[in-house]
């Protein structure tokens, strides 16, 4: 991952395609850029991956400021979430969640109930609770397998089962009843800062962005064409070539792909999707899954609850997170 300071750019008139982040790219449109409307853009590291808003407005300084606010929004659940700092609500969570409980944001305890929920409308295989098993993965380190023995001990645990999250006086408090279980709220979290990022676009009264965070991203509002915004999913086998075009306004839109983040090992692709039955990355025909919905905190959820089914399968569960979702699965 980049550790760059940030990268600004404005797109010219010759330049209608961007080079979007993660999995997606994002078309734009020269008639709006004649029309002196500008697409300004932001990139960002932030979560793991890199973090890309493009707003479309007459005024880039008003631009720039809406995105600054949205930035801000997706920078402050990085630092409330994340699993990888130990004063996050998370880290203190993982470290002590299991003897009396921990008091977290109100914010996190609604991450947590929503991942709960997608964990109880697939059956248990969306479990934000399965952290041990990627940590002993570590899939952007290793070059192996872990032992055997360490990885059935984490498997089909229902970890998810163990997590209570409890309103009380103040703050909620949250509590694990297994000292296995660690929370890793990586599959939901990004979705949920997109949607917090996009509320204060909204707010500030921008009505055509793209807030994209690795393999998530809302599309607020139509293109400056007055058309829906035209979006590439990468092809799992060339970064250079597109495997599906969609057409989204006020949409989200999530993907979970093993080819990513991921190590190689005799022939066989050890990836950072970890199916809570094995406790290992999910085997699968599939490379990709990619969700539609209203929320990207639900197209999230959904993407990784899904990933390695056909689509009738993963249509079922996708529509109980979302009830209009949409599902593209991708071999």
């Amino acid at each position: 991952m980049s550790r760059d300071p940030l990268i600004r750019r404005h797109l010219d008139r010759r330049e209608f395609l961007t080079v979007g982040t993660g999995v997606f790219v994002a078309l734009s449109f020269p008639l709006a850029l004649r029309r002196h409307i500008s697409l300004v853009k932001r990139s960002v590291p932030l979560m793991g991956t890199i973090a890309e808003i493009q707003v479309a407005h007459q005024d880039e300084r008003f631009a720039e400021d809406a995105i600054d606010a949205a930035i801000a929004e997706l920078q402050w659940v990085e630092r409330t979430m994340t699993r990888f700092r130990s004063d996050s609500d998370i880290g203190r969570a993982n470290l002590g969640a299991g003897r009396d409980g921990v008091r977290v944001s109100h914010e996190t305890a609604f991450v947590i109930a929503a991942a709960l929920r997608a964990s109880s409308v697939s059956n248990g295989r969306f479990d934000p609770a399965v952290g041990a098993a990627s940590e002993l993965w570590d899939v952007l380190n290793r070059h192996e397998p872990p032992a055997g023995d360490r990885v059935q001990r984490l498997a089909a645990r229902g970890f998810w089962r163990k997590i209570d999250v409890a309103e009380g006086l103040g703050s909620p408090r949250v509590r694990f009843d297994d000292p296995d279980l660690h929370v890793d709220l990586g599959a939901i979290a990004k979705g949920y800062g997109i949607d917090r990022a996009t509320a204060v676009l909204r707010s500030r009264g921008v009505k055509h962005a793209i807030v994209t965070v690795g393999g998530d991203l809302f599309a607020l509002g139509n293109s400056p064409e007055g058309e829906p915004w035209t979006v590439g999913i990468r092809s799992p086998h060339d970064e250079h070539a597109l495997a599906a075009t969609l057409r989204v306004s006020d949409r989200a839109v999530a993907t979970s792909g093993d080819y990513e983040r991921f190590f190689m090992w005799h022939g066989m692709r050890y990836h950072h999707l970890i199916d809570p039955a094995t406790a290992a990355p999910r085997l699968t025909p599939f490379h990709s899954a990619t969700v539609l919905a209203n929320r990207c905190i639900d197209a999230d959820a959904a993407s990784t609850s899904v990933f390695g089914l056909p689509r009738d399968a993963a249509l079922v569960i996708a529509r109980r997170i979302d009830a209009s979702a949409d599902v593209i699965p991708l071999t």
